[in-house]
């Protein structure tokens, strides 16, 4: 620099003190800023930077290897969905049968696929639904034998005959009560009958074994069910 002109630093041309770029080449006039002493590169070169990099990579040098000692010697945490044994569902108890109470509940009788009635027996007859209770299909002498008949529909009629069966030790068959001689009044609009009689005097006119009895409405054979006399 002399008097009021700058050397351009790039091509030397002399520029007036004001100048912002040289007239000359287009370089910036601007003052160098005077360098730091030290190291210009990306990685340091000075004796105290290297000594404080090599003391940092030791330090994480030794706990990369005491790491892995450790790892060693402590045992893996045991997996717990293996150790624990899955429990195998137990068995649900079925339910056992609740007996039903005596002298209220009418047995439960299972129709004969085809027909439209049952016939329950018992000891008893419930006085307002002429329903069989007490439940039972075995009489001795003395026993009260009560049966009684229930339809999905009305009986329609006002009279059913009543047959008798007796189920022989050798599988045959022998009518004991015709249909034609034993008749049961009903009232045609109900679907329930009922009837009682000694089971002394039965025994007596069949003997005791197996019967089969069968209700019917003119030729059609309604409801049936079994029952036995015993000595």
């Amino acid at each position: 620099m002399s008097g009021d002109t700058v050397e351009c630093f790039n091509c030397g041309h002399a520029n007036p003190s004001w100048a912002q770029v040289c007239r000359n080449c287009g370089a910036p006039m601007t003052t160098e800023v005077p360098r730091r002493a030290g190291p210009l590169g990306i990685f340091p070169t000075d004796r105290s930077s290297l000594t404080s990099i090599a003391a940092t990579l030791g330090a994480i040098l030794a706990a990369i290897v005491v790491g892995a000692v450790l790892s060693g010697l402590i045992p893996p945490a045991p997996n717990v969905a293996e150790a624990t044994a899955t429990p195998s569902p137990s068995a649900s108890p079925s339910p056992s049968a609740v007996p039903s109470p005596s002298g209220s509940v009418a047995p439960t009788a299972k129709p004969t696929p085809g027909l439209i009635g049952t016939i329950n027996y018992g000891y008893a007859l419930d006085p307002t639904t002429h329903l069989a209770i007490q439940p039972t299909d075995s009489f001795a002498p003395g026993d009260q034998f009560c049966y009684s008949i229930t339809l999905t529909q009305p009986f329609s009629v006002t009279k059913m005959p009543e047959e008798v069966i007796r189920v022989n030790s050798d599988g045959t068959l022998t009518v004991v009560q015709s249909r034609d001689n034993e008749i049961m009044n009903v009232t045609p609009a109900a679907k329930v009958a009922g009837y009682c009689t000694r089971a002394t005097g039965l025994i007596q006119a069949w003997s005791t074994g197996n019967f089969i009895m069968r209700e019917y409405r003119g030729a059609q054979l309604i409801a049936e069910g079994r029952f036995a006399l015993t000595g």
